[in-house]
């Protein structure tokens, strides 16, 4: 049975969440303060958050922020109002695994929601790949496993997203990757309502970070019209 905890303040809206989560495979509890939420996760294991950004004691983001400054991988998806790409990059950059803005469809959650566990599962089944130590490419040392991300010997902080799409980049190094199949394969399985400006917003974070000129990137390169992809470790043309 999968622990969803909801912090969500709305009443109307945090019931409907309950009853749409519900299922014979997962329980659902709502909270609706940050105190609360707090306590909750203390208290016991949960295998997903789902967080409101704006709480009456505080604010979503900076719990997250908490979160993952305590080490705390439990996936994460965000309910927010603001769907401005800078809030987009806030919320991705805090550690969020997912984000929902308001008003949405609670079929639209459920299935973001079900993609997140199943992804979970996965990786508890043991079937993330790129184990076994990390990789080393022209100056850049990605361990996925310890998560531990350096180039030129220096640490790169990533957000859990920017792991999973460099993952992904990484292991099909030299191949071009459609914008559909990233999306897919970071955020929700295939489902065609996700906004792909996120994925825009995570290669542009994550050129900053990696790229010595992020305007001229050498590595994490665009195929106009297809995708992304990653050159290093690859015979540059």
């Amino acid at each position: 049975m999968k622990r969803i905890l909801i912090a969500e303040d709305d009443r109307a809206l945090g019931d409907g969440l309950c009853l749409a989560l519900k299922s014979p495979e997962a329980e659902p509890s709502l909270c609706r303060t940050l105190s609360a939420a707090r306590a909750a996760l203390a208290a016991g294991n949960f295998d997903l958050l789902v967080l409101d950004v704006n709480l009456p004691d505080g604010n979503g983001l900076s719990f997250l922020r908490e979160l993952r400054g305590a080490s705390s991988r439990i996936p994460v998806i965000l309910l927010t109002a603001n769907d401005m790409e800078t809030d987009i990059v806030a919320g991705l950059e805090s550690g969020a695994d997912d984000y929902v803005t308001k008003p949405f469809s609670l079929a639209v959650l459920r299935a973001r929601v079900n993609a997140q566990l199943r992804r979970t599962a996965a990786v508890c089944r043991g079937e993330s790949a790129a184990a076994g130590g990390p990789v080393v490419l022209d100056g850049f040392s990605f361990d996925f496993e310890r998560m531990e991300f350096r180039r030129d010997g220096r640490l790169v902080d990533l957000s859990k997203t920017e792991q999973k799409l460099l993952r992904v980049l990484v292991e099909n190094r030299g191949r071009t990757l459609p914008r559909e199949l990233l999306v897919d394969r970071v955020w929700t399985d295939g489902a065609e309502y996700v906004d792909e400006n996120a994925l825009s917003v995570t290669v542009k974070r994550l050129r900053g970070k990696l790229e010595e000129t992020p305007s001229k990137p050498r590595f994490l390169k665009t195929v106009y019209g297809i995708g992304y992809t990653w050159t290093a470790g690859e015979k540059e043309s």
